[in-house]
């Protein structure tokens, strides 16, 4: 069942535009660990400045050539998280006179660090951005929001941050339940969301295997990073690790593995067919065109534009569907122009629901595996995807390719993509 013009209010009121000459030049990111693995002790403050230290490593684009740094992340994981942005472009090299900022739109948040760098140099502020999405879920903090005034004997309310924040107060549902009514919206069936997650741990574990993620991934290892008149601050894996190189929930998983598994929500959903916590981080430049051929560099990709859309809170999930259609006409093309789809994996039936929403081929989405194998690590995935889409349009030899996803609260980015 498809709703072709269920959302044609929301494409229509997308905040969207295309830009001209603007370059996604670079990109690494780091591997990301499951929940309470390898990274559970790393700030996504430091995650973040070891997935730009990997890319001026990698890339040999100088550190110092970045006028401005544009950082997304979701849940505060130290106390120092304030400083996210600075701090990154501080201790990856940047010059510290380059400013630095914060953006957040929830799980879309990786997107609009790459759109907003894209528009402060269509603005005339940048000429060269780094743009950085990091997160740890496994240092999401349990807090309490009432006990400034004190509290009373039995009252103490600490409650688990990275669990009360899948929860939205608006609709009065969880993230896992708006799956389920796309599920049920668009009769996907819990075989069909198993075989899909069988599909993703596969694609995933066999593009590791080919070695395509080594050119995207940059091992984790033990270190110290001094900064001159200032403190020194540094990585340390957990379990004794000196190197994390993998992304830890890749692995062969059966559809018969699936299928063993209780619904999460009370219908097609479970822990294996959704999204994976991981933590994580991924880095990329934007530049202008100018700057990219002065320097003699070979972008991954041209940013063609990007929409912002809102959809209904309670199917936040089909938020990619109409993001993409409204960066595909703000371009004049075709969502059949796009040769590469990247569209985040939060739940096996959202992404279904996207698909069969727009009309997708599978053999052009995600082919090389997706969030519910490599995981979601919140501020991070719309970067990875990004850097993903671009890699994979290159590989292909394709023009158009998209990255996407949905957002809690009912919104969908798309970053639309051309290799040239």
């Amino acid at each position: 069942m498809t709703t072709s013009n269920a959302y044609a209010a929301s494409e229509a009121a997308a905040l969207g535009t295309t830009y001209d000459d603007i370059w996604l030049v670079a990109g690494q990111r780091t591997p990301f660990a499951d929940y309470n693995g390898p990274l559970r002790d790393a700030s996504a403050t430091d995650l973040g400045i070891c997935a730009a230290r990997a890319l001026f490593a990698k890339s040999g684009i100088p550190a110092s050539e970045v006028n401005a740094i544009i950082a997304g992340n979701m849940a505060q994981s130290s106390f120092d998280a304030y400083f996210l942005p600075r701090h990154i472009g501080l201790y990856s090299g940047v010059n510290p006179l380059a400013p630095a900022l914060l953006v957040q739109r929830l799980c879309c948040t990786g997107f609009e660090t790459i759109l907003t760098a894209a528009d402060q140099i269509s603005l005339g502020k940048a000429s060269v951005v780094l743009a950085v999405g990091a997160e740890s879920m496994s240092r999401n903090p349990v807090a309490a929001y009432t006990h400034r005034a004190g509290f009373r004997m039995g009252q103490v309310e600490f409650k688990d941050f990275l669990w009360e924040a899948t929860k939205d107060t608006a609709p009065g549902i969880g993230m896992g339940d708006t799956a389920e009514n796309l599920a049920r919206r668009y009769a996907i069936t819990r075989e069909e969301v198993d075989r899909f997650a069988e599909q993703s741990f596969a694609r995933a574990a066999a593009a590791w295997d080919g070695g395509y993620y080594h050119d995207e991934v940059s091992a984790v290892t033990n270190q110290t990073w001094e900064l001159e008149g200032y403190k020194p601050r540094g990585i340390k894996l957990a379990d004794r690790l000196t190197s994390f190189e993998r992304d830890g929930h890749v692995r062969p998983t059966s559809f018969e593995t699936l299928q063993k598994l209780k619904a999460a929500f009370g219908g097609v959903q479970t822990g294996g067919n959704s999204s994976a916590i991981v933590d994580g981080a991924a880095a990329v430049i934007v530049a202008r065109g100018d700057w990219v051929r002065a320097h003699g560099l070979k972008p991954l990709a041209r940013i063609v534009g990007g929409a912002a859309v809102a959809v209904p809170p309670e199917i936040m999930g089909i938020g990619p569907a109409p993001a993409i259609r409204a960066a595909a006409a703000r371009a004049g093309i075709s969502v059949s122009d796009i040769g590469r789809v990247e569209i985040n994996e939060a739940f096996g039936a959202q992404y279904l629901a996207c698909e069969r929403e727009l009309g997708l081929d599978r053999d052009k989405s995600n082919v090389h595996g997706g969030a519910i194998a490599i995981g979601h690590p919140l501020g991070a995935s719309g970067v990875r995807l990004t850097l993903t889409a671009a890699r994979a349009l290159k590989e292909a030899g394709l023009q158009y390719g998209v990255s996407s996803a949905c957002a809690g609260g009912g919104q969908g980015v798309a970053v639309l993509l051309e290799n040239v």
